[in-house]
This record gives structure tokens, C-alpha cells and sequence, in this order.
């Protein structure tokens, strides 16, 4: 067998195995819109039997919608074949054999054959690539919503400052005060927003880029990234607004009896899930089951201190919540086993956006350890820290309530 037939027979045996075992649809047309092949991918993808296409017009792959402009198109395509995608910046569709439409991409090729030419479509159905486009455009409206309601919130807080300084203008360390307040948050706010908002940048991007079913394990990683991105930038923002109330004196205590243990319970179920993979939280209740305080501000001081005990300990580090009600006096303990904080620093913990010389570089405002301390001399109580370096931190808390 001569060299050049020889080639010819192994060049077709080559295309007949990339046509018959691609992994997107190929369909090759002639002049008139008949179907003259079609690959298995495509029939499955398009849920047709081998031999139900070929001989038939392409036309019935076209939702009915757009026939009319693909017969213009078609003839237009002919008169100068190129290889290049189709409608390249539109969204096109193709319809299944039961009526069901397909977002898909196409890219056109051609050739001669005996004089004649033939285009060769290849499809490639990208349902999966919108489904996370949706997903990724509906996050981004959240967090555009709730950063845009947050901020408006923040504005008015700090407006509400402003005139608290006009007001109070004859106190000239209250004036530094709130000038200080407002030069830091913009500083920290500028810094604790960038690391998130690169996340889901840097995530939405990845998302784009993983097409097919097998890359779903990772498009869910990166979800859940741009979720945990914007809990963190809601955190930041919730921190601002406390401090606003506190500020302007709009931090209004209510007390009520409740049960000290169930809330207690109940806000340890709600804040594992933000702790990091391996930690866990332990809790213990002793004395009476109930209380008079002012429940929301309890839930916020725990919230923070086990906030704070799960970023400053390690990956399977253990936090320890304890509560007590005896002859009046209210005991809350949240315990970890993390970095721990110097004695020097310990006398700095509950001033404004204060961080620890160990704490550079763990992600916070440093108006944590302030609110809780504020809302706790709010309910009567006092705050006691306890940390060596490297051994952890207990952080207590003792209200003493009135008699029910």
C-alpha cells in the first residue's frame, strides 16, 4: 500500500475516533440545513436515537423562536465560512427531542467535500456553567443588599455621632474620642474588608472556570468560601454598629428572667458551625435555672468570647462554656486552650480596637473585648481575664442581679 493512502486511511481512522468519542457534540451540515452526521455525544446530549437525525434539518434542534434569524444566519455563514465561535457575547439555546431548551456554546468550522461545502458545529452544553453564574450573580446581589442596607445603618450611626460631638462640644477629650472612632474605622474597615471581598472575587472567578459535573465538589468549595466571606463582612459591620449604640448611649438595657441554661444551649448550637473544622464546644450549667438580665446582651458577650476563643486557638483546640446562678450572682466562663495573652497587653483588652502583640495577624476589629465589656457594666457586671502566653485564656464575667 502506497505511503499516501496509507496516511489518508489512518487520518480518517483518526477523525472517526475523535468524531465518535468526543465529549461535546459534533453535527455536520450541508448547504441546505440537512444533518449529514452526528456524533453519539451530541444525540445523547439532545436525547435522539442513532439513526433519527441524519437526513433531517437542522432546524429541529433550533428552539422555534430563532429559526428565522439561523436561516439568515446560515446563508450568510456559507457565502464567507470562517472557524469562529457563534454569536460570540450571546446566549444561545438548542432544543432536546422533548421540547426541553439547552444553553449551549457553538463553534463553527468547514470544509470541502466533491465541491461541496460543509459546516461542522461543535456544541458544547453549558447548563451547569449558568446554573453557577446564577448562583454567583444571586450571592452577589445579597451581599451587595446587605452591605448597602449595613452601610446606610453605619452612616446614620456615625451621623448620630457627629452630633453627639456638636453637642458635647465643649468636652474636648470627648471631641478626640470620636474623632479617633471615626479615623479608625475608616483604617480598619479599609483593611478587614480587603482579605473577603478578594475572596469572593478570587472565588467567583474559579467558579467560571469549573464547567463540568466532575468539578462541582470544587464550585462548592468556592460557594462556600464567598458565604463564610460575607458572614465575616457582616461580623465587622454588626461590631461597628454596637459600638455606634454604645457611643450615642442608644444601647437600652432590658431585663428579663429567662432561662440562663436553654439560651445558653441554644447559642452554642448556633455558633459551632463558625468554629474551625476540628473544635469543639463544651458546656456546663450549675445553680438555678433562671436569670434577670438582659438576654440579648448575654447572647452577644458569649457570641463574642467563643468568637474570639476559636480564632485564637488551634484547629482541634476545645472552648469551655460555664454559667452558674447562686444567691443572686450570675457567673459566665468561656475558657480556651489557644495563644494566650501577655500581662502587659491584659491591661489594654477592653479599650477600642485594641489587638494583642501576639495577634497581628489574626483577622479582627479589635472592638470585640470593648463591647462585651460595655454591655456587661451595662447589666452590672464585671470582666476578669485569666491567660498565660501559649497556655489560653478564660474570660469571666459576674452580674449580680436583684432578687425575683
Amino acid at each position: 500500500m502506497p505511503h499516501s493512502v496509507k496516511n489518508k486511511k489512518e487520518s480518517s481512522n483518526y477523525f472517526e475516533a475523535i468524531f465518535n468519542y468526543a465529549t461535546m457534540g459534533i453535527i455536520i451540515v450541508d448547504f441546505s440545513g440537512t444533518i449529514t452526521a452526528i456524533n453519539p455525544f451530541a444525540l445523547q446530549e439532545f436525547g435522539y436515537a442513532d439513526d433519527e437525525l441524519t437526513g433531517r434539518p437542522i432546524d429541529l434542534l433550533i428552539p422555534e423562536r430563532f429559526r428565522k434569524d439561523h436561516a439568515v444566519y446560515h446563508v450568510e455563514y456559507f457565502k464567507d465560512p470562517k472557524s469562529r465561535p457563534m454569536h460570540s457575547g450571546k446566549d444561545l439555546f438548542a432544543i432536546k427531542k422533548d421540547g426541553t431548551e439547552l444553553p449551549v456554546e457553538i463553534t463553527l468550522s468547514y470544509f470541502n467535500k466533491n465541491n461541496e461545502k460543509f459546516v461542522m458545529a461543535f456544541i458544547n452544553n453549558i447548563s451547569e456553567r449558568k446554573q453557577a453564574e446564577a448562583e454567583i450573580i444571586k450571592l452577589h446581589d445579597e451581599l451587595e443588599s446587605t452591605v448597602e442596607q449595613r452601610t446606610l445603618e453605619l452612616t446614620h450611626a456615625m451621623r448620630q455621632l457627629e452630633i453627639s460631638k456638636e453637642e458635647l462640644s465643649r468636652s474636648l477629650k470627648k471631641e478626640k474620642e470620636l474623632n479617633e472612632l471615626k479615623s479608625r474605622f475608616v483604617t480598619t474597615a479599609s483593611h478587614e474588608f480587603r482579605t473577603p471581598l478578594s475572596t469572593i472575587l478570587s472565588s467567583a472567578y474559579l467558579i467560571d472556570k469549573y464547567t463540568t459535573t466532575e468539578s462541582q465538589p470544587k464550585r462548592e468549595i468556592h460557594l462556600q468560601r464567598i458565604v463564610s466571606s460575607v458572614n465575616i463582612l457582616i461580623d465587622i459591620l454588626n461590631d461597628f454598629l454596637s459600638v455606634g449604640k454604645i457611643e450615642e448611649g442608644k444601647a437600652e438595657v432590658k431585663i428579663t428572667r429567662f432561662n440562663i441554661k436553654e439560651l445558653t444551649a441554644t447559642i452554642k448550637e448556633e455558633i459551632k458551625d463558625n468554629l474551625k473544622k476540628q473544635q469543639q464546644i463544651t458546656y456546663r450549667h450549675e445553680g438555678d435555672l433562671f436569670a434577670q438580665l438582659d438576654a440579648s446582651f448575654l447572647k452577644h458577650i458569649i457570641m463574642n468570647l467563643v468568637s474570639n476563643a476559636s480564632k485564637f486557638s488551634s484547629e482541634t483546640g476545645i472552648i469551655e462554656i460555664k454559667t452558674s446562678c447562686i444567691n443572686n450572682k450570675v457567673t459566665l466562663s468561656v475558657k480556651d486552650n489557644g495563644i494566650g495573652i501577655s500581662k502587659e497587653d491584659q491591661r489594654h483588652l477592653t479599650k477600642r480596637f485594641f489587638r494583642g502583640t501576639n495577634a497581628v495577624n489574626i483577622q479582627g476589629t479589635g472592638l470585640g473585648l470593648h463591647i462585651v465589656s460595655r454591655y456587661a457594666e451595662l447589666m452590672n457586671g464585671t470582666l476578669q481575664c485569666k491567660s498565660e502566653l501559649e497556655k489560653g485564656t478564660e474570660f469571666i464575667i459576674i452580674f449580680y442581679t436583684q432578687k425575683s
